[in-house]
């Protein structure tokens, strides 16, 4: 049995706060998978660096929507895929050589699973058991896959098997002529942008009647329309099975029961197949509720506003935990906020002797207001705060007002392209409550809305109370708060 001042589980985030001030302590990292986290890896950044150049491909397919003869041609899958992994795999490999070298000797890095056995105890893959009197918990979350028939869980995203998740499909040897995408959240949309506008045949396989359901009603229902309208898309259906043949994977259909009289076809075939439903925190292979701490319904750990773990309702000693494992935006700038007060948190029980002896107003809370979410799609979605719908549930005398981005000068810049800007208030008070954008750069142009709401700033002070630049796209976002009813008007 190996013991160690501190245990870090995860190396995405989690791998953040580790700096000087945890110099003289022995510390585990444990990371069975890439340096990094899924941000890194097979998230956020690769996503993104697929997402620029397939909107380049879209929009010079639609040059004479705007009188300009242009046109798509093809795509160098390989060179594009080396460009961008040669500098992710890059930065892996630089930060698990730092944390392994001579350049931190108080630090250990075990490369392979570990699982709980007791509150302050894990065991290895290999079967060592390791101790440590601090644990932070970072293990992050993976895609869910759904148990129908024909999907062999254990070959998903191995290599040839036509049927993959978010983990592997950016490291596919070529781009498939034809994708099936079972889902219509976040991911779903992103790949679906990705590889439809480099030329594959996509065809999403959606349960609900709305695209990205989870975000406001009115700016899901505007961006179903419009993703609908250049898409495959075959909505309240159901993937039922999976038959993987020679070459193609045909996935049998039925109907959701969510969208009522909808035509579903018998069944979609596609070279590739794409598990997109959504992802869980890595809860249950940690062996977490096995010995103790506490696990909500949603399989995440259960943390305080100091992030501290809990188990029977009270914080286990020096034990933390960070970002999707236990956090319910699974966002990677919430995670690094996270960390950020982790690293604070456990500083001060450092130095306060034993752990958990730390004072609770010697701790940082955790802030999770105003936390901005982005789908980098075509049209983007940018969404902060709350739904309408949720406003007014939480009693708010709510005022909304949607604006067009064809309202506004560079809107007609852009030949009228689609887009909306939807900003909802609460009437007495001022302060905004939520906003949603649909549109070109929508996670640009909600940026002066993130910070109205971080910073309690009234929406009418917002809009008048600074330039616009004229006649950029963000007077479409003044014009909104502009436009607002408010109680002594």
């Amino acid at each position: 049995m190996t013991h160690f001042d501190l245990l870090v589980i995860g190396t995405g985030s989690g791998n953040m706060f580790l700096d000087d001030r945890f110099a003289d302590l022995s510390i585990a990292i444990a990371e069975e998978w890439h340096f990094g986290g899924t941000c890194l890896n097979v998230g956020c950044i690769p996503t993104k660096m697929f997402v620029y150049p397939a909107t380049l491909a879209e929009q010079a397919g639609r040059g004479g929507r705007y009188n300009v003869d242009t046109a798509f041609s093809g795509v160098d899958w390989t060179s594009l895929q080396d460009r961008i992994f040669s500098r992710v795999d890059a930065i892996e490999a630089g930060g698990r050589a730092y944390r392994s070298g001579d350049r931190q000797p108080n630090v250990t890095v075990i490369p392979e699973h570990v699982h709980f056995t007791a509150e302050k105890t894990v065991r290895t893959a290999s079967g060592e058991e390791v101790t440590a009197d601090r644990i932070v918990i970072a293990a992050g979350a993976s895609p869910i896959l759904p148990e129908v028939p024909g999907l062999d869980a254990a070959r998903v995203d191995t290599p040839g098997y036509p049927i993959v998740t978010s983990n592997s499909i950016m490291r596919l040897p070529q781009r498939p002529a034809s994708l099936a995408i079972v889902g219509s959240g976040v991911i779903a949309m992103e790949f679906a942008h990705i590889f439809a506008s480099f030329g594959t045949e996509v065809t999403v396989i959606a349960r609900s009647p709305r695209l990205l359901r989870s975000i406001d009603g009115e700016a899901s229902a505007e961006f179903t329309r419009l993703f609908t309208a250049d898409h495959n898309v075959i909505l309240g259906a159901e993937a039922t099975s999976f038959r993987v043949g020679e070459g193609s994977v045909e996935v049998t259909l039925e109907p959701s029961g969510r969208v009522d009289e909808v035509d579903v076809p018998n069944s979609v075939t596609a070279e590739v197949v794409l598990v997109a439903i959504g992802r869980e925190p890595n809860t249950e292979g940690l062996g977490v509720a096995e010995v103790g701490y506490d696990v909500d319904s949603e399989g995440r750990l259960v943390v305080d506003e100091f992030q501290r773990v809990y188990s029977g309702a009270a914080p286990v000693p020096g034990v933390f935990a960070l970002g999707d494992i236990s956090s319910p935006f699974q966002l990677k700038h919430v995670a690094n906020h996270e960390a950020h007060v982790v690293g604070d948190n456990l500083h001060a029980d450092v130095l306060a002797g034993s752990p958990g002896s730390a004072a609770l107003d010697g701790l940082r809370r955790t802030n999770h207001h105003a936390v901005p979410a982005a789908v980098f799609t075509s049209p983007q979605v940018a969404t902060v705060g709350m739904t309408e719908d949720e406003a007014r549930a939480a009693g708010h005398d709510v005022t909304v007002k949607v604006q067009n981005f064809s309202d506004v000068a560079y809107g007609w810049a852009m030949a009228d392209d689609p887009g909306i800007v939807k900003v909802i208030a609460d009437r007495a008070t001022r302060r905004i409550l939520g906003a949603h954008i649909v549109g070109h750069e929508a996670t640009m142009v909600i940026q002066p809305l993130i910070q109205a709401m971080a910073f309690d700033q009234p929406a009418d002070e917002v809009a008048r109370g600074q330039y616009w630049i004229h006649p950029a796209l963000p007077e479409a976002v003044e014009n909104a708060l502009l436009g607002l009813d408010f109680a002594d008007r």
